[in-house]
């Protein structure tokens, strides 16, 4: 994720409250927060390498089970 720098510099007559003010205003006008919500339970997607053992190994789990069945072992 890209880092967005928001800066907010106290004025010589300025209190900290509308120094916190200004700095939220701006938190809130660069939308950082609502890209972070945004992608907070993303996942990714699995690989197609991934993808393809775990089907072959359903594949191959599959034929086991009917080669035991065919032997009578399980039902």
């Amino acid at each position: 994720m890209a880092k967005a720098v928001v800066e907010v510099k106290k004025n010589p007559n300025e209190n900290n409250a509308s120094v916190l003010r200004r700095f939220s205003r701006k938190i809130q006008e660069s939308s950082i927060i609502q890209k972070v919500k945004g992608s907070r339970y993303n996942e990714r997607k699995e690989s197609k390498l991934k993808i393809k053992k775990s089907a072959l190994k359903r594949i191959g789990k599959r034929k086991e089970v009917e080669k035991l069945r065919k032997l009578g072992k399980i039902r």
